[in-house]
């Protein structure tokens, strides 16, 4: 299952990112973090030092052999060049088991915190004045186009603050998508846009109150977020203790039962594997038309293989 934390800088999606996939990982279920957010902090949050850097390539930096990677023996995609970052898998592609044995997980891969994180990959100087984040993001949402995942695993996402985390077609790759809202007006703004975008797409959102001290933000949130409030965070002084670099002690019962909540939305999420098809599609389409056609000088639409059904039966085919 794919699963998106959003929501206003600040509101604290990165942390929830965290605590959430340790939770499950400690639990002994299959997970990997990525680290899709412009800032890169979701590896401090799980417990990196500082001042360490991950080991492991980010994804943005091999997004070449990626490419050559997934594309496999597909005759629509005849070479790197030809392959965008909506370009759908078809008969010939290569797909992913979320943490199997290939290139990209053994590469891109490393625990931190008891948690497999892959990242995104931060700016460098080439890229300032010149390139926006959504061309390092390409690479995530090839990995997630190309992943066939059951129930009962988990590819936990710290996507980018606001509503920019619609800019592109990525935001329709998930299962269920997490708006973390703390107790304020700024951050119910936030949650409106994307309540918003996600309702033209159908896309399945629940939110999560973050930064509760006491029953008057409990009300506000309420009063404001009605039913799709699902769950609540209380001011953590264990999340306070882990930030300022003291480690010990256990998150409150209260916060892990709300993580139980959270999980236990996730499993209740049915798999379409054929509304995931069909966002990958409307989207690659939007994508050629607007931009990727004349980028490549090719006629991306032929692309989508007609008789490709993702899922777990393309799965076994391809194995």
């Amino acid at each position: 299952m794919r699963v998106a934390f959003v929501g206003k800088g600040g509101s604290g999606k990165t942390t929830l990112s965290a605590l959430f996939s340790r939770h499950l990982a400690r639990a002994g279920a299959p997970v990997v973090a990525i680290d899709g957010d412009i800032n890169q902090h979701l590896a401090h949050a799980l417990g990196l030092d500082e001042e360490e850097r991950l080991a492991a390539a980010p994804l943005s930096a091999r997004t070449g052999e990626i490419k050559d990677y997934l594309r496999g023996t597909n005759p629509r995609i005849p070479s790197r060049d030809a392959m965008v970052k909506t370009t759908p898998p078809g008969r010939g592609s290569r797909l992913l088991r979320l943490l199997g044995d290939d290139e990209i997980h053994t590469r891109h891969v490393q625990v931190v915190g008891g948690v497999p994180l892959m990242a995104t990959g931060a700016f460098d100087e080439s890229d300032l004045g010149v390139a926006c984040y959504h061309s390092k993001l390409g690479a995530v949402e090839l990995y997630l186009n190309h992943l066939v995942d059951e129930p009962g695993e988990y590819a936990v996402i710290d996507m980018t603050a606001g509503a920019d985390a619609f800019a592109s077609g990525l935001f329709t790759r998930f299962d269920l998508t997490f708006v973390v809202v703390e107790p304020t007006r700024k951050s119910l703004s936030v949650l409106r846009q994307y309540r918003d975008h996600a309702a033209e797409f159908g896309i399945p959102l629940a939110v999560v109150g973050n930064k509760v001290t006491g029953p008057d933000d409990l009300d506000f949130l309420r009063r404001h977020v009605g039913e799709d409030l699902l769950a609540h965070c209380e001011l953590s002084p264990f999340v306070r203790a882990r930030e300022q670099g003291r480690g010990a002690g256990a998150l409150e019962p209260h916060n892990t039962l709300a993580l139980d909540r959270m999980r236990a939305a996730v499993d209740a999420r049915p798999k379409d594997w054929a509304v995931f098809q069909r966002h990958a599609v409307d989207f690659h389409l939007r994508n050629a038309t607007a931009w990727a056609d004349d980028a490549t000088g090719l006629t991306l639409a032929d692309q989508i293989d007609p008789e490709f059904r993702h899922g777990p039966a393309a799965m076994a085919a391809f194995a």
